[in-house]
């Protein structure tokens, strides 16, 4: 792997709530700079990114219900096509971890199938964030087995303000169960390069982080 393929594997990340215009335009430097695939925001400065990666092929995603998840689905759905009409190329959405935990897999289904339907018919490409640390390993089975039904682009690991992040184990458990059919996002306490190649090893197409720099330093040295 060289160091531009594994900058294209990077959705450099500021998810804060204090995250002012000035942190999104060093964002979206740093990610031109290394060519990143995406910069992962917030909604609300969906339109700024897109301004500021005009002329570029860094994406902009947006975190939809972030990061609790926990908003009806139409509001998930309003949030999700107001970003697309802000210029999202990409839509990283929280599910509703409660219902998960309840085993209602024909909510889980439902939003799913709503919201990456919604994504497909304006060629965006969606991801479904499960948010594992509250999940057994069996649930984390079963809302895979439901991706691998509904087809979203990507599965995700965490938002990375759960209490925990993305585990090798848990990258290795979903990719083995949607296979081929859909790609595997990790996310939430990626810092260096060894856990970062431990991911993309384990089966991650797509890495979450804050420290794509650092990672990318690193891999260099």
């Amino acid at each position: 792997m060289t160091k531009e393929e594994l900058a294209k594997m990077f959705d450099h990340t500021f998810l804060k709530a204090y995250a002012t215009d000035d942190d999104f335009i060093k964002l979206c430097q740093e990610a031109k700079d290394m060519k990143a695939a995406m910069v992962a925001i917030n909604s609300e400065p969906v339109k700024l990114c897109k301004e500021l990666l005009k002329g570029t092929d860094v994406h902009v995603g947006a975190a939809i219900s972030f990061p609790l998840g926990q908003t009806t689905l139409e509001v998930k759905l309003a949030e999700t096509k107001q970003a697309i009409q802000d210029g999202a190329d990409e839509i990283d959405y929280v599910i509703n971890v409660g219902k998960a935990k309840m085993h209602d897999w024909d909510y889980i289904e439902k939003e799913m199938q709503e919201i990456v339907s919604l994504c497909h018919q304006h060629h965006i490409i969606c991801k479904v964030i499960f948010e594992n640390c509250y999940l057994t390993k069996e649930e984390i089975k079963q809302i895979a087995l439901i991706a691998k039904k509904v087809r979203p682009d990507y599965i995700k690991t965490s938002t990375g303000f759960g209490t925990s992040g993305a585990t090798v184990e848990d990258v290795r458990l979903m990719k083995e169960t949607v296979g081929d059919d859909v790609l595997v996002k990790a996310a939430g306490g990626i810092r260096d390069w060894k856990t970062c190649q431990a991911m993309i090893n384990a089966g991650a197409s797509r890495i979450g982080t804050s420290s794509s720099l650092k990672i990318l330093e690193e891999f260099e040295q």
